[in-house]
């Protein structure tokens, strides 16, 4: 290993979403075998790398902050250098570095190569599974494309990210193969669209196969779908979900909203009926599946009789787990052309409303497990609590199961079978079957 001169400790600071933390822990174990002290989120270091997000308003403005923060820990003498990268810089490349010239470099989300030669370093794709996971060290995200296909009338994702490539199957299985010698147990498998795997490369899609590939890889115990688009939908894939034992019975599908007029808006290529159709199916194939999507509020021309329709639609699927996020007006994207007519006040009513209907449906849910036995990953202790997870809850966005850290101890990274003993609209209660 190169052990380089400087001595220099370098922060990476990550926002934005996981595929983004995938990213920087690619960026971490590059560093690392190069001899760098690299640490991640921490409160100081001589240089500062920033993975920043801009997908939307209240990230953008995140990321903004957070730049503004390290150059004014720069002027103060804390901080060294100051780089940045991630989707921010991507998308406004020729505007910040106008607007914020006190960086020292700008790098977009295609340009490690670029940002590793800042540091002597040379990109070594040998390292593929090598990187320095920021997650616990018994769950792991593996990003298996990057971009996106989709012409999502909201989404700035493709022109940040670019258009859709799949990873190859044979380099998914390695990387697995490293993460499970390293003890992760559960893979949750990210990217723009997981059921546009394979088409760019193999002319098909392969989410099926890759599963199958996946499977068959020792220590790895639980693997997750995230981020599912609901047209072009493989389906095969739910045979495969309900039998294959290491694949949790979850599906994360964005569904976004229910209106046949918003969803032609939003271009994305489904309406009400064939939505519901694959919910149904998939339900049928799945009987015990936990279905998380995520809806959008205040989108324009979300009417209040939109918005009714969208509530009484929540109330009957009942989806397991639920976000919503307010309609962000983003330049250059299709919507951005439209009149944003929806106030950002009953915009914030809307999303209020549609989360006090889902917190009764999933306390309903919750409540329905008390008295039975789940196998649970343990991720953390906080407080008084073992914190752990339920197949049907992946980590920081689902449920979580606690566990008396005063009655009972459970080693972090470990599979429990767990009996539940209460609910509460977002959490369980349980203790150790044995």
């Amino acid at each position: 290993m190169k052990v380089k001169p400087t001595g220099k400790k370098i922060n990476i600071i990550t926002l934005g979403c996981s595929k983004n933390v995938y990213d920087s822990e690619n960026l971490l174990g590059q560093l690392a075998y190069n001899g760098y002290d690299v640490t991640h989120n921490a409160d100081s270091g001589d240089i500062v790398i920033i993975n920043t997000c801009g997908f939307i308003h209240d990230a953008k403005q995140e990321s903004i902050d957070t730049i503004l923060a390290a150059i004014n820990d720069k002027k103060a003498g804390f901080i060294e250098k100051v780089y940045v990268t991630g989707c921010l810089s991507e998308r406004y490349k020729d505007i910040l570095p106008k607007e914020i010239p006190e960086v020292d470099q700008y790098f977009g989300t295609h340009d490690m190569i670029e940002l590793l030669k800042a540091f002597n370093v040379d990109y070594k794709h040998e390292l593929i599974g090598e990187r320095q996971l920021t997650t616990p060290s018994h769950y792991a995200y593996l990003k298996i494309s990057e971009g996106c296909d989709r012409s999502c009338s909201f989404c700035a994702i493709p022109m940040i990210r670019g258009k859709h490539i799949s990873r190859s199957i044979e380099s998914l299985v390695t990387e697995a193969e490293k993460l499970a010698a390293k003890g992760v147990k559960e893979l949750i498998l990210i990217a723009q669209d997981l059921t546009f795997y394979g088409l760019d490369l193999y002319g098909e899609r392969r989410l099926n196969d890759l599963l199958k590939a996946l499977v068959k890889v020792a220590g790895i115990e639980w693997i997750r779908l995230h981020y599912a688009f609901p047209t072009g939908f493989p389906e095969e894939v739910l045979e495969t979900i309900a039998s294959e034992e290491k694949i949790c019975k979850y599906l994360d599908m964005p569904l976004q909203h229910i209106n046949n007029e918003i969803l032609k808006s939003m271009r994305r290529g489904h309406d009400r009926k064939k939505t519901e159709d694959l919910i149904r199916k998939i339900r049928r194939q799945i009987p015990d599946v936990a279905i998380r999507t995520t809806l959008i509020v205040g989108y324009p021309g979300e009417t209040e009789e939109k918005f009714e329709e969208l509530k009484q639609w929540v109330i009957d699927t009942k989806f397991d787990r639920l976000g919503v996020f307010t309609y962000s007006h983003e330049e250059n994207t299709h919507a951005g052309k439209l009149t944003d007519d929806v106030p950002e006040d009953v915009k914030q009513l809307r999303v209020e409303e549609i989360m006090e209907l889902q917190h009764q449906i999933s306390l309903e849910k919750n409540q329905s497990k008390v008295g039975k036995v789940y196998k649970c990953l343990f991720d953390r202790k906080e407080g008084d609590f073992y914190i752990g997870r339920t197949e049907y809850d992946s980590p920081e966005v689902d449920n979580e199961v606690r566990v008396d850290a005063g009655k009972y101890y459970i080693e972090p990274g470990k599979f429990i079978d767990i009996k539940i003993t209460g609910a509460e609209a977002f959490d369980l209660y349980g203790e150790p079957v044995n």
